[in-house]
């Protein structure tokens, strides 16, 4: 995994993402600060794409011909970078999907229709309060389709994952434990090896939500003993419609294909199928070609960047952050202290709407989120409606935390 230990300059890399560096409502320059939703590419995966589409695009594993040939070992290549940027032991263990969502809803379909694994009426799902949608979903369709039933771990009064709870769910009938590895409204990082030695040690089965810990924090899935670890492309450089899903090969082999159609086969008659090997089973129909070329370009620019010097670079500007924004009477801020939390800071202000906070300081070149960012049991758990989220990615800087905590003081007064 990465050890540079290089300090950032975020305002040259500022310099590689075009999209960044314009100007937006009469001249302001634009402050990104929603990257927990989505990241900006810079201009190496937009070349790469392009260039695929320009000289090697074909169809994948299906022609002998040149292009075919070219564009399937750029698909695979990028496999390749995948396996390595997460420390997975195989590539047959790395499953292109389009995203997040539809890897957690891909083991969510087959994992349990594996044989011996059925669930049964009253066997439990456990999932964390903390959990995105995606990750909630899911879970909630295979308990109405089995009759088992999900069940939430809750936070101690500092936000943090309620072990001692966990420990007693995790004994008697639970069958899996999904979680997030990093909180997408809190910002807590949770102990992933931790929690998944104490899921295996009760015989329960693991899923990772990974999708804001593997484009700013090193990632070793082995390590982690996760037995399902998924996340997008879309949140570390790459394009949308690209994601993964890292399985553990034994389980992956048991597992029955959740799509069925081209390429997910080894033999077709009239009579049935008999599923190809492994990664290929999962991966049916056409895949995200260029998608997957352009992902293996974003994990070289954050190869080349460093995962700890950015990590680093994020817990400085939240700390910076958290400091800037406790001046502001009336605000307070979800989650624990910043040394617990990745780079992301969510806040309410006393009597005014997230909404209306994150229209003003567009206005003044701030993007951030407003809303329940796709985790509305969390935040009614925290007695709230809605929240501002500022993210934080490489290109932010100190400037713009102190610029963005002038901007929401005079934002709030304005609106008070």
């Amino acid at each position: 995994m990465d050890t540079t230990e290089a300090k950032l300059d975020p305002e040259a890399i500022l310099k590689d993402f075009p999209i960044l560096n314009q100007r937006i409502h009469r001249d302001r320059r634009l402050v990104y600060l929603d990257s927990g939703a989505s990241s900006q590419r810079p201009q190496s995966v937009i070349d790469a794409m392009s260039d695929c589409y320009r000289s090697n695009y074909a169809n994948v594993h299906r022609g002998i011909h040149y292009l075919s040939e070219a564009a399937s070992d750029l698909y695979e290549q990028a496999r390749r970078k995948v396996q390595q940027f997460i420390g997975a032991g195989h590539t047959s263990e790395v499953i292109f999907t389009s995203g997040t969502t539809a890897a957690i809803n891909t083991v969510a379909r087959s994992f349990f229709e594996s044989p011996g694994r059925s669930l049964e009426k009253g066997d439990r799902i456990l999932l964390t309060i903390m959990d995105h949608h995606s990750n909630i979903v899911p879970w909630q369709q295979l308990a109405e389709r089995t009759g088992a039933v999900v069940e939430f771990i809750g936070l101690t009064g500092d936000c943090r994952l309620d072990m001692g709870e966990l420990k007693e769910k995790l004994a008697g009938n639970t069958r899996l434990f999904a979680f997030p590895a990093i909180s997408n409204v809190t910002g807590l990082v949770l102990p992933v090896q931790e929690l998944c030695e104490l899921a295996s040690a009760n015989n329960v089965a693991t899923v990772v939500d990974a999708a804001q810990h593997v484009p700013h924090e090193p990632t070793d899935v082995s390590g982690w003993g996760a037995d399902f670890v998924a996340f997008s492309g879309h949140k570390m450089l790459g394009p949308s419609g690209i994601g993964i899903l890292y399985g553990k090969r034994q389980l992956l082999e048991e597992m029955p294909p959740f799509l069925g159609g081209g390429s997910m086969i080894s033999g077709c008659t009239i009579d049935g199928f008999t599923p190809g090997e492994l990664p290929a089973k999962f991966e049916a129909g056409t895949p995200p070609i260029v998608e997957a070329i352009g992902l293996g370009a974003a994990i070289d620019y954050l190869s080349g960047t460093g995962l700890n010097a950015i990590s680093r670079h994020e817990k400085e500007l939240t700390v910076a952050m958290h400091d800037a924004l406790s001046e502001i009477g009336g605000l307070r801020i979800l989650g624990p202290a910043p040394d617990l939390k990745a780079g992301l800071v969510s806040f309410v202000v006393d009597g005014l709407s997230a909404q209306d906070i994150s229209i003003f300081l567009d206005r003044q070149g701030f993007a951030i989120r407003a809303g329940h960012h796709c985790a509305m049991p969390l935040h009614e758990y925290l007695g709230v409606a809605n929240s501002c989220r500022a993210s934080f990615y490489l290109y932010n800087s100190m400037q713009e935390v102190s610029g963005f905590a002038e901007a929401l003081g005079n934002v709030i007064a304005k609106l008070k």
